[in-house]
């Protein structure tokens, strides 16, 4: 597993070498997007309206976005970019399993598209005047929420490996996961709370934007809640590729598109 992991690395580090323009192309879109959101808002609620610490809750809930989304269309653009090649079939019949080949090369990008995000949150700050913090305890709610992003991008590449093509899904898929994370989950009550916590990703942006816009400790208990979450996901995810895993084989389809 290791050397599946260094070969993945040095795949994607020679790609990033190979492509720099969409790397910046990628830093430039994602910060123009948020500043338009946030000079149209702007604009609607007068000059004079400071948005106080929702304004840090937002950008939380945008870069976790981006970074959720790029998760989550990773597997699935992997799958049909490897079915239009040709080299679906052999991705599947590596010594280590088609869902540890893609696992290794989702971590793999995932390290890249850590520092793009990290890089384009920075812009963000600096641009609209939010002072986010970033306590050590951020890294645990963070653990779930990845945890929970490959469930769901296992999930979706399922979909992918059995109908090929889900585009449409996915562009649905990602305004779905825009008002999950950018809706404040954790101020609702009652039945609407109970909700929440069983939506995937859900708890743990919650925790984050606690911590990194609110200032506040770690809930533990959301956080073993989150941590369920992640783990109950992550398994459903990776039985359903299993599943359709299987079932493209029985269908002979797994190297067509």
């Amino acid at each position: 597993m290791i050397d599946l992991l260094i070969g993945e690395f040095k795949r994607t580090w020679i790609q990033t070498r190979r492509y720099p323009a969409e790397v910046i192309g990628g830093i430039v879109i994602l910060t123009s997007v948020f500043y338009g959101i946030f000079v149209s808002s702007q604009y609607m609620a007068g000059p004079t309206t400071n948005f106080g610490n929702r304004l840090d809750a937002i950008v939380v809930g945008y870069v976790i976005w981006t970074l959720v989304l790029y998760i989550v269309n990773d597997i699935a653009n992997n799958l049909q970019l490897e079915a239009q090649t040709g080299t679906l079939e052999q991705v599947f019949l590596s010594p280590f399993g088609a869902p540890r080949v893609f696992l290794a090369r989702a971590v793999a990008s995932l390290t890249l598209r850590l520092m793009l995000i990290m890089i384009v949150m920075v812009i963000i700050m600096f641009i609209t005047g939010s002072q986010l913090a970033f306590p050590v305890l951020l890294l645990l709610p963070l653990a779930t929420l990845l945890l929970s992003a490959y469930g769901l991008a296992f999930f979706i590449g399922s979909f992918a490996l059995v109908l090929k093509k889900v585009q449409q899904v996915l562009g649905l898929f990602q305004f779905v996961l825009l008002f999950l994370l950018l809706a404040p989950t954790e101020t609702w009550v009652g039945g609407a709370k109970l909700a929440a916590y069983m939506m995937p990703i859900v708890p743990s942006i919650g925790l984050l934007r606690d911590l990194m816009a609110r200032n506040e400790g770690l809930d533990w208990g959301v956080w073993a809640i989150a941590l369920a979450n992640g783990l109950f996901y992550f398994t459903l995810g990776t039985l359903v590729f299993r599943w359709a895993e299987g079932k493209a084989k029985r269908q002979g389809s797994l190297g067509g598109y």
